[in-house]
């Protein structure tokens, strides 16, 4: 069902969008994965596949619109269609208010929520043509608030309103939009070191299959909004 559909994933060389990345090629569709180096994302693809065909690697600075649209150029030169744009890239920064940079709240707001519109931005009219699929990856910190959290917050309360409006706005043009908002994942967010401390977390393949399931769901379907949780946290 999904053999031959073609995927951008943003920040896709390690973590969440490595972990859909895997399960999108196990499809057989094909992907693209960005990253802000060229080298990280040439190492994830040769970790990944190797195959040209199947998978490739851009550099691309989701800050930038016009990185955007040549990531989109790209794909769309090669393989002509997108079919799902996997809006993933972001930082995180925590820090007390007192403390907090204005570097620091610039990159968060610039990449986790600015970074999302322009890969929106940049790659709807290929999903309005093929009657595709735009998923973000936001956080259950986009409905929880915590202290030291204003910028991560601020920027994940906002992708999950950003993507709730823009899936009402293209949903008439057949293209659906669904937003992932994860727990605790075991990945390499924050300059975190996966280990086997982090066995009870959700496994980025989990999101993975996750997209999958949604990519498969019956037309007629749209799970807009999507929390997921570890199944068993550790007890405090």
């Amino acid at each position: 069902m999904l053999t031959d559909k073609v995927a951008i994933i943003t920040g896709g060389s390690k973590g969440i969008g490595y972990g859909i990345a895997a399960s999108f090629l196990a499809e057989g569709m094909r992907v693209a994965i960005t990253s802000r180096s060229q080298e990280a994302a040439d190492k994830a693809v040769a970790n990944l596949n190797g195959d040209p065909e199947k998978i490739i690697g851009i550099q691309s600075d989701v800050r930038s619109f016009e990185d955007e649209q040549r990531v989109v150029q790209t794909v769309l030169d090669k393989w002509g269609k997108v079919d799902v744009m996997v809006a993933n890239a972001g930082v995180g920064h925590f820090a007390p208010i007192q403390k907090m940079s204005h570097q620091q709240w610039n990159d968060v707001i610039d990449i986790n929520l600015t970074g999302v519109f322009n890969s929106t931005k940049a790659s709807l009219d290929a999903l309005t043509q093929s009657k595709g699929y735009l998923i973000t990856i936001a956080s259950l910190a986009g409905t929880n608030f915590f202290a030291q959290g204003a910028a991560y917050n601020a920027s994940k309360f906002g992708l999950v309103g950003f993507t709730q409006a823009v899936m009402l706005d293209v949903r008439n043009d057949g293209v659906k939009v669904t937003t992932i908002m994860p727990g605790s994942v075991a990945s390499h967010f924050n300059k975190h070191q996966p280990s086997e401390a982090d066995a009870w977390k959700i496994q980025p393949e989990d999101i993975g299959k996750l997209c999958v399931d949604l990519l498969t769901m019956p037309a007629r379907s749209l799970p807009s909004k999507i929390e997921v949780r570890p199944a068993i946290p550790p007890k405090k």
